[in-house]
């Protein structure tokens, strides 16, 4: 018989549940929640990392978490900064497995084929100049921020362009580049940096396929427009 000094086992915990289920059957038989959950792990803040998990699929539909931001997490009750920023590299883990199609290389055939490579920099203040290396398929084996310029201006030299290329041995090369402004125009510079970057890729022996200017809602792409 248990006397009375004898203390009683602690109940299990509910957000323990998740990891048991997980153990038995695997992570294709957990619900969203449930997964959510031991990605969360303990340590929510005045409620239970179930509920956690229910509020933001609450807000955000599973299919919408791969895009989340740390700041679209930072009001969920219970859900501090730390835990946030936890959720949120698991979602970019996830969402650079989906670019890559968990093994399947994305292919290049036109601008639009470059741009949801492109969405992490459209809508950044400062211009970022980013290089997407292909093999001779137009399959995408790499993508690269080669320069982060001012607010107007970025700095590009063929040197940071080409030694990542030579290191992937890439076969070709889609550039491209953002403007704060949301003016997609070209100006003189990234008409004079494309050309710099042809004449140094026929040496290289790397094709420039194209440079594509990209805003919050709108791009252009200068081959198509004649630049190149």
């Amino acid at each position: 018989m248990m006397s009375a000094a004898t203390p009683l086992r602690p109940t299990r915990a509910s957000e323990d549940l998740p990891r048991e289920r997980l153990a038995r059957c695997g992570a294709s038989a957990l619900r969203d929640d449930e997964l959510l959950a031991i990605v969360l792990g303990t340590g929510v803040r005045g409620t239970t990392v179930m509920d956690v998990a229910t509020s933001i699929l609450h807000r955000h539909p599973a299919e919408a978490l791969v895009s989340l931001e740390l700041d679209a997490l930072q009001d969920i009750r219970g859900l501090g900064r730390a835990k946030a920023g936890i959720l949120v590299a698991a979602f970019e883990l996830a969402r650079r497995g989906l670019r890559q199609g968990l093994g399947v290389l994305p292919c290049i055939g036109g601008p639009a084929d470059a741009l949801p490579l492109l969405t992490e920099i459209k809508d950044q203040r400062k211009e970022f100049f980013l290089c997407l290396y292909l093999n001779a398929r137009n399959q995408v084996i790499h993508k690269e921020v080669v320069s982060i310029g001012s607010l107007s201006a970025s700095i590009v030299h063929p040197r940071e362009v080409f030694q990542v290329a030579v290191a992937k041995s890439a076969a070709s090369i889609v550039l491209a580049h953002n403007h704060p402004s949301g003016d997609v125009s070209p100006s003189r510079d990234d008409v004079d940096v494309t050309r710099r970057l042809q004449r140094a890729g026929d040496i290289m022996g790397v094709d420039i396929l194209d440079h594509l200017i990209i805003a919050a809602d709108q791009f252009l792409s200068l081959k198509e427009q004649g630049y190149m």
